[in-house]
């Protein structure tokens, strides 16, 4: 028997040596434990990957779809090479949440078990042993989150040299969580300060499903290098997907609530979809995204509910970053045991790279926040051989009636979500977010490298983070300076009598505070303040001035004042305005998908994928587009606006707004258009208005935003200077040249 058994495995190893031009290069044992795996091939990325990482010498970017096997593409050849030297180098791989690092030590341990390479995971929930256990012997893997490398930076900085002295490979999961993000900014500083110590670069190795710009990428892991980052981009063995998306449509029904604060909640289109999900979903296991944590718990309750009315075991689990661990945690055994039928109602907190195995389908209720994340949510399905990924959506839109907002009457929630699907399917997605100053990691990364050194000079501060190559090179001279200058009045900084910086009584409270770890600010909301009555809280997507109105509770509301250390927005009520009614989804949308939702409208064929009322929808929304002549029109008039269309994205419409209100226009983007209260104005006035932007300049950042509040969105503005704050917020958040550049491009006459 034991000979049948090896023959049968060298003639698969012969098989996979004759069909491979990359298996050889692997470490024999490497080799045994594949072949024992049951593998008859390699993965496109795999192939590609182990040539250029075995070397131990290149950054690479392995850019594959969702199970196509980017871990083992990094860790095989990077292993193979930590088998090859003398000393046992230091793998570290930096993922961004605690149970993916789970995860990714339970499918590495079995490997290195008999490599004997040692394993550590290391993030809050892992106790003391094992870390102290590593930092004797600082080998093998570390798998370890940015906070974690954060802490040990800042408590153990006379010892930095010596835990990563040996390190050979940085890999990073899940790359595109961390561009343009405040925790990649913080990832990128660190592992520059870590090279700084150990004095040499350490190649970089970042995977990813979803990167639309791999030169974008390749950019941000390693800025200005010599040698280009080598770009590995599989586009694997190709799975079928089908997709069916339902429309459903609420009835006129005004309600009229007796408290203001009241708001109306129609039972129709969430009914009907959590029943046909309990029809459709019931017996297998699926994930399902609602866009919010209120409709996780929403849609949990109402197909917990179904289960309980019918006398059948509960398949159904919420799964949201305020739950706790403990629930989260049964939610994810529930999808991974297989065992019974089981469904995650979840926010994004599932939609990277933790293992819950296969499910049959993924559902989107509502818009989805991008294609990029349509895409990471798709990777859940169909991952078996010979299984399609399957998509089902639900959308709800609003019957028309006689004063239906121009939204309603266009369908734009219908014709987003066909457009984001359209392009899913031509394989686009939004490319990486690289730009920004990001003031605000760069202040927590400033005094974490204080702390690191017990103190650090200016010039050795700016030279580290801001000269050429370096993670925040963006940043001038003098606004170092500027910075440095408010830290010291905020305390958070001092300089001692021989120039060196030294936390200040503030800085030193907050730095040693476990919080400080991370570069990012849980979600904060603003209460909405009508007189001295408190109406609820509500998340802030864009920046609010006076005189600006918005949506709250089924009324429209006149923003009096915003106070952004109280987190409060003082409102009263307004019969008319221009509140954004359309809500299309948690995320920025792209310029790319208001183009693909133009040529829709354009077009005159149904959507294959759209179901009869969906599809009903579409044909409501094109004689309505028709009818506006927004084909050949870039402005129409409804009530008291005045919209102006660019089916632009979020960050040229909020440019263009902002620019509009410097020209003394209260406007605000709304989702492909700017909307324009004309108040006393005519028609003929606002156009001449715009006409006049035209030939005008774009302002400087600070003469564009002097009146604009609720610009704090990371989790230091608060410590910014104000000219700085605004900076940062427009380099994040508005692409000013792409909005000079369309209203140059257009004419605005009667």
């Amino acid at each position: 028997m034991w000979r049948l058994t090896t023959s049968w495995r060298l003639l698969r190893c012969d098989r996979l040596e004759q069909q491979s031009h990359a298996f050889h290069l692997l470490d024999e044992r490497i080799q045994r434990f594949i072949w024992e795996a049951g593998w008859t091939d390699l993965r496109d990325a795999q192939e590609r990957a182990i040539p250029a990482i075995v070397s131990g010498t290149n950054d690479v970017i392995i850019a594959a779809a969702t199970a196509e096997g980017k871990t083992e593409a990094a860790f095989y050849p990077a292993l193979t090479h930590a088998l090859a030297q003398l000393e046992l180098p230091l793998i570290m791989y930096i993922g961004p949440l605690k149970a993916l690092i789970n995860d990714q030590f339970q499918r590495l341990a079995l490997l290195c078990e008999r490599l004997d390479i040692p394993v550590h995971p290391w993030h809050g929930d892992i106790g003391g042993t094992i870390k102290t256990r590593f930092l004797k012997r600082p080998e093998g893997v570390l798998l370890i989150t940015p906070e974690s490398l954060e802490a040990t930076l800042c408590n153990r900085g006379s010892s930095v040299g010596l835990i990563f002295q040996r390190a050979s490979f940085f890999i990073i999961d899940e790359l595109h969580a961390f561009i343009g993000t405040e925790r990649g900014m913080q990832l990128r500083s660190q592992l520059h300060r870590i090279e700084a110590v150990v004095g040499r670069q350490v190649p970089r190795i970042g995977l990813s499903a979803t990167l639309g710009d791999m030169n974008a990428a390749g950019h941000y892991l390693r800025p200005l290098t010599k040698t280009p980052v080598q770009l590995i981009v599989s586009e694997g063995t190709g799975r079928e997907l089908k997709v069916l998306i339902k429309g459903y449509e609420e009835p006129l029904v005004k309600q009229i609530a007796e408290d203001e604060s009241e708001e109306p909640v129609s039972e129709i289109g969430p009914g009907l979809i959590a029943e046909h999900m309990y029809d459709v979903l019931r017996g297998s296991n699926n994930l399902v995204f609602p866009n919010s944590r209120k409709n996780v718990e929403l849609y949990t309750h109402r197909l917990s509910r179904m289960c309980e009315e019918r006398g059948v075991p509960n398949e159904f689990w919420p799964h949201h970053g305020s739950l706790s661990k403990e629930i989260r945690t049964e939610a994810e055994a529930a999808l991974k045991s297989g065992e019974v039928p089981a469904t995650g109602v979840c926010t994004n907190t599932l939609e990277l790279g933790i293992d819950i195995g296969s499910v049959k389908c993924v559902v989107q209720v509502g818009c989805p926040p991008s294609v990029a994340s349509l895409r990471q949510r798709l990777g859940r399905s169909g991952r078996r051989k010979g299984e399609s990924a399957i998509l089902r959506g639900y959308l709800v839109e609003d019957e028309i009636g006689p004063s239906s907002p121009v939204h309603t009457q266009l369908r734009q929630r219908t014709f987003q979500t066909t457009a984001m699907v359209s392009l899913l399917a031509d394989k686009w997605f939004e490319p990486p977010s690289a730009n920004g100053k990001h003031f605000s990691t760069f202040i927590q990364q400033l005094l974490s490298f204080i702390a690191q050194n017990g103190g650090a000079t200016a010039s050795q501060c700016y030279y580290l983070f801001c000269s050429a190559g370096a993670p925040f090179a963006g940043i001038a001279p003098k606004e170092f300076t500027d910075l440095l200058r408010h830290l010291g009045n905020k305390k958070l900084v001092i300089q001692d009598s021989a120039g060196l910086l030294l936390h200040g009584s503030t800085g030193e409270k907050i730095v040693n505070h476990y919080s400080f770890y991370a570069a990012f600010a849980t979600d904060e909301e603003y209460r909405i303040i009508a007189g001295q009555k408190v109406l609820g809280s509500i998340p802030i997507s864009m920046m609010l001035v006076p005189g600006q109105f918005i949506l709250f509770a089924g009324r429209t509301w006149r923003i009096e004042a915003v106070d952004d250390d109280a987190r409060a927005i003082h409102v009263t009520h307004a019969g008319g305005g221009v509140p954004p009614p359309f809500d299309s989804g948690t995320g920025k949308v792209h310029s790319a998908v208001r183009q693909r939702m133009r040529l829709l409208y354009d077009g005159n064929a149904p959507v294959d994928f759209l179901d009869t009322t969906a599809n009903k929808h579409i044909s409501q929304g094109r004689a309505a587009y028709a009818r506006m002549e927004l084909s050949d029109r870039c402005w129409t008039e409804h009530g008291s606006e005045l919209i102006i269309w660019t089916w632009l994205g979020d960050d040229v419409n909020e440019a263009l707004a902002t620019f509009f209100r410097y020209g003394t226009l209260q406007a605000q983007a709304d989702g492909p258009c700017v909307s324009i209260l004309k108040g006393a104005l005519s028609t003929n006035s606002v156009l001449d208005i715009l006409n006049r932007l035209k030939e005008t300049g774009p302002p400087s950042i600070d003469d564009l935003l002097v009146d604009a509040k609720a610009l704090r969105r990371e989790k230091w503005d608060w410590a910014l200077p104000d000219h700085l704050l605004r900076a940062s917020y427009a380099s994040l958040n508005l692409d000013l040249p792409a909005a000079i550049d369309w209203l140059r491009c257009h004419e605005f006459s009667t």
